[in-house]
């Protein structure tokens, strides 16, 4: 997984995801709603803020499963959480 982020990271010249909010799903789910900025490595083009949401699984308390949704609003409703 960190190989994957790296070379994901490798295509901005500036990356920041910065949490917004924590949402406790349950006793082993964390979602966190992110948001992310950038300025792109080659083109220099920067990218406004884009908002995600990223579940944390946690057992034993270590992380075991993170999805990441693309989509804000996907993420709450398949949780039946609201904002």
């Amino acid at each position: 997984m960190s190989r994957r982020y790296g070379d994901f990271l490798r295509g901005f010249k500036t990356f920041r995801a910065q949490p917004e909010r924590y949402l406790v799903v349950d006793e082993h789910r964390i979602l966190v709603l992110v948001r992310n900025s950038g300025q792109g490595r080659t083109s220099g083009l920067e990218f406004g803020q884009r908002s995600v949401a990223n579940l944390f699984e946690i057992e034993d308390g270590l992380v075991t499963r993170l999805v990441i949704y693309w989509d804000r609003n996907r993420a709450l409703a398949n949780l039946g959480l609201s904002e």
